[in-house]
């Protein structure tokens, strides 16, 4: 009679049987995106023991007396193998465990893809995906009661991930017109604090590259904004008064 594997031995038996159908699920989750039975955690589990069953059966075909020889010997007991040969172990159960699993997922679900136009991004919502790589800009938010609210966000700003509530921090707040137009920024703001439950849409208005986040500290009083965007914004327009002198002048000559 074979000698009955210790406890640590069936959990190191049970993973090598498992992991294989983990790694395949997880890659074809994340490949595929996510669908209907995702949200079922016991047909995710079958799926993943039914891939590592089948991925299991393949490996016993190909190499089943070499793989057994690492896992089991009648004189010496479970593992001997794999200890007289760790390097080789190791690296085997890196190729059958994660290598193999993964580029199974990924083949499936690139021929399941193919003549599909639909792309699939694993971004989880719509709010992450706008701050991965949101640049500084000003913020304006409708609440459901009709009022606006609205700051600026830039380096000390911060924006929620999923999967916790989505909400929203700007680091310095403005004052908002009825209309919902910029006016000011508020003096000595600490910013502002926003729940996305009270909000029925955000609006995102983007600042020139160098404009200051609208501080009242020296001539950092001013926000510089596109000209195709709202009124009630103050922008610097020293510039613009120069050049229409200079104009003037020209004339009177």
């Amino acid at each position: 009679m074979p000698h009955a594997p210790t406890t640590v031995t069936q959990v190191v038996i049970v993973l090598l049987l498992v992991l294989p159908g983990v790694t395949y699920q997880f890659v074809r989750e994340r490949a595929r995106g996510p669908v209907p039975g995702h949200r079922d955690l016991g047909e995710r589990i079958l799926r993943a023991v039914t891939a590592g069953i089948a991925l299991d059966t393949l490996y016993v075909l190909l190499a089943g007396p070499w793989l057994v020889h690492l896992v089991y010997d009648r004189r010496r007991g479970w593992l001997t193998g794999a200890a007289d040969n760790p390097r080789v172990a190791a690296l085997t159960a890196t190729t059958l465990l994660i290598v193999v699993p993964a580029a199974a997922a990924w083949l499936t679900s690139w021929l399941g893809s193919r003549g599909s136009r639909s792309t699939y991004d694993p971004t989880p919502t719509a709010w992450d995906k706008v701050f991965q790589r949101r640049s500084h800009c000003l913020v304006r938010a409708r609440l459901k009661s009709g009022l606006w609210a609205g700051g600026y966000y830039g380096e000390r700003s911060y924006s929620s991930g999923y999967p916790e509530a989505a909400d929203l921090y700007l680091q310095t707040a403005w004052a908002m017109s009825g209309a919902g137009s910029f006016e000011r920024p508020l003096p000595r703001s600490g910013g502002i604090y926003i729940r996305m439950d009270d909000v029925e849409f955000l609006d995102f208005i983007e600042v020139l590259p160098g404009a200051e986040e609208g501080d009242t500290a020296g001539d950092r009083d001013t926000t510089t904004v596109g000209p195709q965007r709202e009124e009630g914004v103050p922008a610097r327009r020293q510039s613009a008064r120069a050049d229409s002198s200079s104009a003037d002048a020209g004339s009177d000559r």
